[in-house]
């Protein structure tokens, strides 16, 4: 549905522009958008790598199995129908982790692998766990403290204090995750 909703805009603009003399203006804006876009993923490829090997080498040395055992009384709270001992709070644990440092796509495999580990806890195939919903919710809900991302962009883009967001994306990162974290918990009692 989305495909159609954006096809649509695009041909409304190109035609309209076409029809009010701007066709040079929507072609000029284009190119020089498509280029724009090029310059960026090559640029944050290199930021993309540096974290993605630092997230590795974490992994390798077994930082990550100690930090997901410290957060143990964490996951217990959050997911208390997965064992301790199940693969899945490893994968949980890397994925929270790596959004905490604000590495959407390094949290985006351990993610995929922690939801295939719950389901294999779930006892009916065809409906979401607490636990799968719980963990859906938080990742919406972005806990990130520091977002890398947003201060490459800002960075590139030419920003004087491009760390200067990192306080409000606590706050903000802070209040949507307890109310993700406080509504699937009550979803979770009302439906108990």
């Amino acid at each position: 549905m989305l495909s159609y909703i954006w096809s649509f805009m695009m041909i409304f603009a190109v035609l309209f522009s076409g029809f009010s003399g701007g066709m040079n203006a929507v072609t000029t804006s284009a190119l020089s958008g498509a280029e724009e876009a090029v310059t960026i993923c090559i640029k944050m490829c290199g930021v993309v790598a540096m974290w993605m090997g630092i997230m590795r080498i974490a992994e390798k040395s077994k930082l990550i199995d100690l930090l997901a055992i410290k957060m143990t009384p964490l996951l217990n709270f959050l997911f208390p129908s997965v064992p301790v001992s199940h693969p899945a709070r490893k994968y949980i644990a890397t994925n929270f982790i790596a959004n905490f440092l604000g590495l959407g796509w390094a949290a985006t495999p351990p993610g995929l692998k922690a939801m295939v580990e719950l389901q294999k806890l779930n006892q009916d195939k065809g409906r979401a766990t607490h636990a799968m919903c719980m963990f859906l919710i938080i990742n919406i809900s972005s806990i990130q403290l520091i977002p890398i991302n947003i201060i490459s962009y800002r960075n590139i883009y030419g920003s004087s204090n491009p760390t200067e967001i990192i306080v409000p994306s606590i706050i903000a990162t802070t209040i949507s995750t307890l109310v993700a974290i406080i509504f699937a918990k009550l979803m979770q009692r009302k439906e108990n």
